[in-house]
């Protein structure tokens, strides 16, 4: 017995007549036919009496039309309450943020989505890649803003923006002048990275065309978790750093940010939910409030290759020492 079987015993019903109800149903009238013998089989009773005209319910057959009315109808209230549901703007959504974005974005953010969906609550923190992965599949978050693709199947991505990486030079970097960076050979070793941010990091091998991060020069190893204290090394002259673009935002001097020349390497970031995440309008309220967010640099075309990370070696390696 099915929803579309109800349906049509109550269109017959409703118009005493195979042809009238199949033109209702948009059927066919043989296919109405059939659908109802085979109903009529499944339950061992006849619905209607074919020798009558018009064509008439049974005893039996009219308790079973009045139940089916009945489903169809709370059918009806459950696809209505989805629908309210999925447009519903209010309550509390779990957020996550990657480290090295939430810092640029999520001031912003907040202030738009303020406006957007002034009901809702959001729980918003940091975390690394790993993190929020693992949160958002066992259902600790709702949504995920990280950088994309995943790999993981029971994960959906929503992309929102391509985001360039530029480099950050020290002031004695033979490349110091020129209006675009290109990766030397004895910049590899002077590069920072971020610890535990393995899909970061990866993601700067790839540019730098690494399989393993160098050694770290001097007597010092760098335990880092921000970009701006990536940014505050380069200060003090111990080493490079490749940064995302909206980190130099509120810079006031950028002579020493670099970007690269075209295809740029950019970072996909998306929001990232679970396969069975159903409220689609405040995705998309959230996304045009990042929209408006960025700088009028991100919204404009340009050529560029997006920096994939979960096939990392590297990455690869570092999780499955975790």
């Amino acid at each position: 017995m099915t929803i579309q079987q109800l349906k049509y015993i109550v269109a017959l019903d409703e118009e005493r007549h195979f042809a009238r109800a199949a033109e209702v149903c948009m059927i066919s009238q043989p296919g109405l036919t059939i659908q109802l013998k085979n109903l009529e089989e499944e339950i061992g009773i006849k619905i209607f009496d074919r020798n009558k005209v018009p064509l008439t319910p049974t005893k039996l057959g009219v308790e079973i039309i009045h139940r089916a009315k009945k489903i169809l109808r709370e059918t009806n209230e459950i696809r209505d309450f989805v629908i309210n549901e999925k447009n519903l703007l209010e309550g509390e959504v779990r957020v996550g943020v990657i480290s090295t974005l939430s810092p640029y974005l999520i001031p912003k953010f907040i202030k738009a989505m303020r406006e957007a969906a002034p009901k809702v609550n959001f729980i918003i923190r940091e975390g690394y890649t790993g993190q929020l992965m693992a949160e958002v599949e066992n259902g600790t978050l709702d949504i995920a803003i990280m950088a994309t693709p995943t790999g993981r199947p029971n994960l959906v991505e929503h992309p929102i923006f391509m985001e360039p990486f530029i480099a950050y030079l020290p002031p004695d970097h033979p490349m110091a002048g020129d209006p675009f960076y290109k990766l030397q050979p004895k910049d590899r070793p002077e590069l920072l990275l971020l610890h535990h941010e393995y899909c970061y990091n990866a993601q700067l091998l790839d540019i730098c065309e690494l399989k393993e991060p160098g050694k770290i020069k001097d007597q010092f190893q760098y335990d880092i978790t921000s970009i701006e204290t990536l940014k505050n090394l380069v200060r003090a002259q111990l080493g490079f750093a490749i940064i995302p673009m909206l980190s130099v935002n509120n810079e006031k001097d950028r002579t020493l940010f670099k970007p690269f020349a075209d295809p740029k390497p950019v970072r996909e970031i998306s929001f990232v939910v679970a396969d069975t995440f159903s409220k689609k309008l405040l995705l998309e309220k959230m996304n045009e409030a990042i929209y408006q967010c960025l700088p009028e640099e991100l919204k404009a075309d340009f050529s560029y290759k997006k920096i994939r990370w979960n096939d990392s070696p590297y990455f690869i390696d570092a999780v499955s020492k975790l």
